[in-house]
């Protein structure tokens, strides 16, 4: 029951977390942190630098999802009902 509860914690809290930045928002960021890389608006390498950074978000949140899955998943219900045979 408390992994359920720690669980539920996590989650909320990863939550909180990305509601704080708007769509817009993050892009400025990404683009910043790009910017500050060395790469150039409008270039192919900046392009590819916004979506590396995208994609290792998609994959942060795919591994989290992954984890809370592992807490919440129940085992699967085993109906055991002897045969009996009579010969």
């Amino acid at each position: 029951m408390s992994l359920k509860i720690l669980a539920t914690v996590i989650v909320a809290t990863l939550l909180a977390g990305c509601q704080t930045m708007t769509p817009e928002e993050r892009r400025a960021a990404d683009e910043a942190k790009c910017s500050s890389y060395g790469f150039k608006r409008n270039t192919d390498a900046f392009a590819a630098c916004l979506q590396r950074i995208d994609l290792d978000r998609s994959a942060e949140m795919r591994a989290r999802d992954a984890e809370f899955a592992r807490f919440t998943a129940r085992p699967p219900v085993v109906i055991y009902r002897p045969v009996v045979v009579k010969q």
